[in-house]
Order: C-alpha cells, then sequence, then structure tokens
C-alpha cells in the first residue's frame, strides 16, 4: 500500500513538472510573439516619454543594434540619458532616453554620439546635432505662472538655446483682483524651431512637474510620430 502510494505521488510529480515545463515553454513563446507584434515594435504608436538621445536611428534598428552598454549614460554632462523600464515595452528595457525631469540635452554637446560603439546612435557633428528634433516643448497653462498666477516669468524663453527662440512671448494686459491692469508675458512654443532638448523644462521655476513639458512628438528620426496630426477632419 506505502509502495502504491509512493508510486503514485512520484507519476503525480512527474505529470507536474511535465505541465510546468511546459506553461514556461508557452509563455516565453508567447512572450516572444507579443514583443515582436507590439505597437512599439512594429512603429504604430509612440510613448510621447521615450525621448532618445539625438542621432538615434529608427526605435526597430536602434532596439537591434543598442547594447546597452551605458556608454551614453556615463558621459552625459547633464545626467539626463538613463535606463529605460517599461516606457520602451519589454524589448527595448535598459536601453537609453533622456529624462527631462533630471537633466537637458546640452546644445553643443555630441558625446553620446561619439562614444556609441555599435551605431545605434549615429555620429553628428555639433552643428548637425543642433538641427536634430528629438522631441517638442509644449506649455502646460494650469501650471504656468504668467497664465495661471498671473505672475511675471521669461525663464523658459532665456534658457531656449536656439539661434531663434523657440519660445516666444505674446504680450496680454491682465487686470488683477483689484481691477489693475498689469502687463504679462505669455510664453509659446515655436514647434518648428524647438528641438525637444528639454533645458526649459529643467529651469522652470514650477516642480513636480515643470509647466513645461517635452514630448517625443515632432522627433526628427521617426517622421510617423509627429505632434500634429497630418490631416484634420475639421479642415
Amino acid at each position: 500500500m506505502a509502495e502504491k502510494r509512493r508510486k503514485g505521488r512520484e507519476k503525480s510529480k512527474t505529470a507536474l513538472s511535465r505541465r510546468s515545463f511546459l506553461t514556461a515553454a508557452g509563455s516565453g513563446a508567447a512572450a516572444t510573439v507579443l514583443l515582436n507584434v507590439s505597437p512599439i515594435a512594429q512603429g504604430k504608436t509612440f510613448n510621447p516619454d521615450l525621448i532618445r538621445p539625438p542621432g538615434s536611428l529608427t526605435e526597430n534598428d536602434f532596439l537591434t543594434k543598442c547594447v546597452r552598454c551605458g556608454q551614453c549614460m556615463k558621459v552625459c554632462p547633464t545626467n539626463a540619458i538613463h535606463p529605460t523600464t517599461l516606457e520602451a515595452g519589454l524589448a527595448g528595457i535598459w536601453s537609453p532616453f533622456l529624462v527631462m525631469e533630471v537633466g537637458y540635452c546640452e546644445y553643443n554637446c555630441t558625446l553620446c554620439c561619439q562614444v556609441c560603439p555599435t551605431g545605434a546612435i549615429e555620429e553628428l557633428t555639433v552643428e548637425e546635432k543642433q538641427q536634430v528634433h528629438i522631441g517638442t516643448a509644449y506649455i502646460d497653462r494650469s501650471r504656468c505662472l504668467p497664465f495661471v498666477f498671473d505672475t511675471p516669468c521669461i525663464v523658459c524663453e532665456e534658457h531656449c538655446p536656439t539661434p531663434k527662440k523657440a519660445i516666444w512671448f505674446e504680450d496680454v494686459t491682465i487686470r488683477d483682483r483689484d481691477g489693475n491692469e498689469k502687463l504679462l508675458k505669455q510664453p509659446h512654443v515655436d514647434p518648428e524651431l524647438c528641438i525637444g532638448c528639454g533645458i526649459c523644462v529643467v529651469k522652470c521655476p514650477i516642480n513636480d512637474p515643470a509647466a513645461i513639458r517635452v514630448t517625443s512628438g515632432g522627433e526628427t528620426r521617426n517622421p510617423a510620430n509627429q505632434f500634429f496630426l497630418s490631416t484634420s477632419p475639421y479642415g
């Protein structure tokens, strides 16, 4: 009787091990399929927070060539480049992207382009790099001082590095609670000139989050990832 129970337990363990193996194998195969058909892998959708270093290849080519060596992160002078977690999906884990809340892309710097050993980030001259759009800044009017608190602030425009400022001001006359008139400069972003460097985000006096942010929309490397719709139902 004891021998029969022992053989029964062994048979049960064998069946359980076989099921575990098959389950694991099936899960792995499914994960592989999902990675390959995920929207990010196919380039059908774009994560606005996934801002790649200037000179980065299109996403599929970038992920194919990037070996996650971390060299671009080490040389970034403003500590802007960090490893992704799930911003690029499972296929892109630990690949580099810019976190504008921490640092910005220095206008005259090409160090990340120079140290990439695989060509995932193409080498660019300073002049070439300054023409690359890694994203587009936009104003959050619900947090911007001149818009929501009627408080003068020109910090974002002051730090904008492009020769013709990508951030410009509209002079607006408002009335305070006592009826007194006040002239304010309200900032706007020119998406044609903005390269998405993010210095405006870092320098913004409003924190957690800043009143100006950067999205990957408008990046040079992916013409399909645009800030504006190519067509509008409203004409």
